[in-house]
């Protein structure tokens, strides 16, 4: 979808890049069962999926939380808001430990036991993530470009991106 909302697409933008993120994370854990790789790639997509997690699960979540959802509460379409909230909790309880656990092993490295557990781990929050981010591609977004007029939009972004 096309979205014209400059808040809209930030986010639309936000969830793509942490698709990707998450798909080479699959990619990686996929090939390496007992341990981490060496190399610099897995270095580089450790630090960058665990800022990644850091800035979904506090900024991101936080500004539609207190944003988006109440105004779509207003405007009668609390439902979405509710559901995407209670998923957000979940997420943030899989995702807590996980940036101190991927810069660990890009730091000191893992032993296979610590490894597995953090492949489990990754794994199902890749696995819910995905599941979340098509929920806000397909309702969530879709109903801030109908509920906002251009100005709230400017706010709304500046707010965002301020």
């Amino acid at each position: 979808m096309q979205f014209e909302r400059h808040i809209s697409r930030r986010l639309h933008e936000e969830h793509q890049a942490h698709l990707d993120l998450l798909a080479r994370f699959e990619q990686i854990v996929a090939r390496a069962r007992d341990a981490p790789p060496a190399d610099d790639a897995w270095a580089a997509l450790a630090r960058a999926l665990a800022t990644g997690l850091e800035q979904e699960t506090a900024h991101h979540f936080e500004f539609e939380e207190r944003e988006l959802f109440p105004r779509l509460a207003a405007a009668g379409e609390a439902d979405i808001g509710q559901l995407l909230t209670e998923e957000h909790e979940t997420i943030r309880e899989v995702a807590g430990p996980l940036p101190a656990q991927l810069r660990a092993s890009v730091a000191a490295g893992f032993d296979a036991q610590a490894w597995r557990a953090l492949r489990a781990a990754g794994l199902e929050l890749a696995e819910r993530m995905q599941a979340h981010i098509q929920k806000e591609e397909m309702a969530l977004l879709p109903a801030v470009e109908d509920l906002l007029d251009e100005e709230a939009d400017r706010e709304l972004a500046a707010a965002y991106c301020g």
